[in-house]
Parts: structure tokens; sequence; C-alpha cells
């Protein structure tokens, strides 16, 4: 039965079966990293339901969208280290690392990476 559910079901039973445990908090890796992109959605409303619940939520992602408008803190991590710790609306605005800043110009503007070579 498992091998014929779709990714996003997959996922949904995943969180599922973690929640049956009524945990404090929930580590997601890369929830949608391996998803079709139509099944991306449901997953992350699926997410913001549990965000709105008041579970604790550590978000390993490249959504950047979904970071910016669920976390309340984002940690930008570079080759293992730490560098930047901000609120979602001071971390995108206003990034102080410059890998941070260059990060988000190439996730969120794709289109005009050459400029940041």
């Amino acid at each position: 039965m498992p091998a014929q559910l779709s990714g996003g079901q997959q996922q949904r039973v995943a969180i599922a079966r973690a929640l049956a445990s009524s945990p404090q908090i929930i580590l997601f890796d890369e929830p949608t990293s391996a998803l079709d992109p139509e099944m991306i959605g449901e997953v992350l409303q699926v997410m913001k339901t549990l965000a709105h619940s008041g579970i604790t939520m550590l978000v390993v992602t490249h959504e950047m969208q979904f970071a910016r408008e669920i976390a309340d803190r984002v940690v930008f991590i570079d080759g293992g280290d730490i560098l930047e710790v901000a609120p979602p609306a001071e971390f995108f605005a206003h990034p102080q690392h410059a890998r941070a800043r260059r990060f988000l110009q190439k996730v969120l503007d794709p289109l005009h990476q050459e400029s940041l070579e």
C-alpha cells in the first residue's frame, strides 16, 4: 500500500504518524525536496496548519516563501556554520551576512544571478 501513495501522500502520512505521539516539537528535513511541484503546496499547507496549532517545528527548507510566512525565526546555515539568526521580516529584507545576501538573491531572483559573481 505505501508504494501506491504519492510523495505528497507519503509526507502527510509521515506527519500524521509523528503527531500520533503528541510531540512538542517536530523536525522536518527538506520535506518538499522529493515532491512533484504540484504536491508541494499540499504538504506546506499541512505544515502551515501545524504551525498555527502551536506545535514547534524545526524546518530545514529551501522554500523561502514558506519560511517567510510561517517562521518565527530564520537560521541561515552554510557549511555547517550558523551565519545569521533573525526574524523572517528582518532576514529577508536586510540579511546581515554577505553569504545570506548572495543566497537570497540567487534563490529569489535566479534570472539575475550573474550580477553576483
